[in-house]
């Protein structure tokens, strides 16, 4: 486990590098992504017999490895589900994967090169309220805090889908990580970040408690007009709000 860390970049290493040690990683190895960790597939399971994910109909999960067999069980179980375009570089940012409209199967969908061929790409304001949010994260702790890959993508999204009214205080938050992943010391947070609500790894559920204020909306002074040129749909929900 990770404890007394100073930055998100030492947790980043030092949980890339554990999980190599550990040989929990699977190809093409941990660092500088969302990893790929063995019992991903458990996380699956698990989350599945929890009471929130059965009440929800419309979910946003991220597009990493990891959160593959995630994709499949809610598209198997009818969900629609939303997957962000890679860095959401397109005037439709968000892929919707609707199981009455798919014609594939869900393990199919469930890829990224299936979602972007069978998905149907939408624009912000086709974005459906979303009952549940499933993100990867490099670390995790139980207060809630987590770490990504450094993009900070995720919690751009969200802050997205705040200012349009698709998340609110009573959408849930989960990430489902390796046991490796969930650290013990502090993880520094800013007004940016997203908490989660829920902790899955493939032996445990944990909880956390909503101490922080999630994001209302986008920070907009966090952005430089280079990364508005590289998103054009967030660039442009800028010029209206504007």
């Amino acid at each position: 486990m990770v404890s007394q860390v100073s930055s998100k970049d030492e947790i980043r290493e030092k949980v890339w590098s554990r999980l190599q040690e550990q040989k929990v990683a699977r190809f093409p190895g941990a660092e500088g992504r969302i990893p790929n960790f063995i019992g991903a597939e458990a996380c699956a399971r698990v989350i599945s017999q929890i009471q929130f994910w059965k009440k929800a109909k419309v979910l946003k999960v991220n597009p990493d490895s990891p959160q593959r067999a995630i994709r499949q069980k809610a598209l198997e179980e009818g969900k629609i589900i939303y997957m962000d375009v890679p860095r959401l570089h397109s005037d439709k940012p968000f892929i919707e994967l609707d199981p009455k409209r798919l014609k594939c199967s869900a393990y199919v969908a469930s890829s990224i090169k299936g979602a972007a061929k069978f998905g149907r790409p939408v624009n912000l304001e086709e974005v459906r309220k979303i009952d549940l949010i499933v993100c990867g994260s490099v670390a995790v702790n139980r207060k809630g805090a987590r770490v990504g890959k450094g993009g900070g993508y995720s919690d751009l999204e969200f802050a997205l889908a705040a200012e349009l009214g698709a998340v609110d205080a009573r959408t849930t938050v989960v990430t489902t990580v390796h046991d490796l992943q969930v650290v013990r010391g502090a993880i520094p947070m800013t007004a940016h970040d997203v908490p989660v609500d829920v902790v899955v790894t493939p032996t445990r559920v944990l909880r956390a408690p909503r101490a922080r204020r999630r994001p209302r909306g986008i920070r907009w002074e966090d952005l430089d007009a280079a990364q508005l040129a590289a998103m054009p749909a967030v660039a442009a929900h800028r010029r209206r709000e504007a």
